[in-house]
């Protein structure tokens, strides 16, 4: 009977594990890739140019790679009004996707790698849970 108390713990042990483990930054890119398909490309393509005057670029983006919060808290609850981007004015509306923190946080270190953006910094779906919607209200 201890056998298989032990047994079970284990495998409980192992399976929470699996189930709570971090991605490493590769991972996160891999899985913001899929997701930027998904919800992303319709508008700021595939290219991560935009649409200009509709839709701002990703591509070389000052304002992405300038004001992480503010760019991850436009994806986490939407975006409305004017926002300047490599010096072009953009006065849309960004619909909030329905994205959880760890796939905010995916598409992020996705469109932060992508297209000859660069940056060491690795979003974490926990940075993601404290970026306040005040941000973008």
């Amino acid at each position: 009977m201890k056998i298989l108390v032990l047994t079970y713990l284990l495998s409980l042990g192992i399976f929470f594990n699996y189930l709570f483990q971090n991605k490493t930054k590769k991972e996160s890119i891999k899985a913001g890739s899929e997701i930027y398909q998904d919800f992303c490309v319709q508008c700021h393509l595939s290219t991560g140019i935009g649409v200009f005057g509709l839709f701002p670029p990703l591509k070389a983006s000052d304002y992405l790679l300038e004001n992480t919060n503010l760019s991850i808290a436009g994806i986490k609850y939407g975006l409305k009004g004017k926002i300047i981007v490599n010096n072009e004015e953009y006065d849309g509306l960004m619909i909030r996707q329905g994205l959880d923190n760890e796939e905010v946080a995916d598409v992020m270190n996705y469109i932060l790698n992508e297209w000859g953006n660069e940056t060491t910094d690795f979003i974490t779906p926990n940075q993601v849970s404290k970026i306040p919607k005040s941000l973008v209200e």
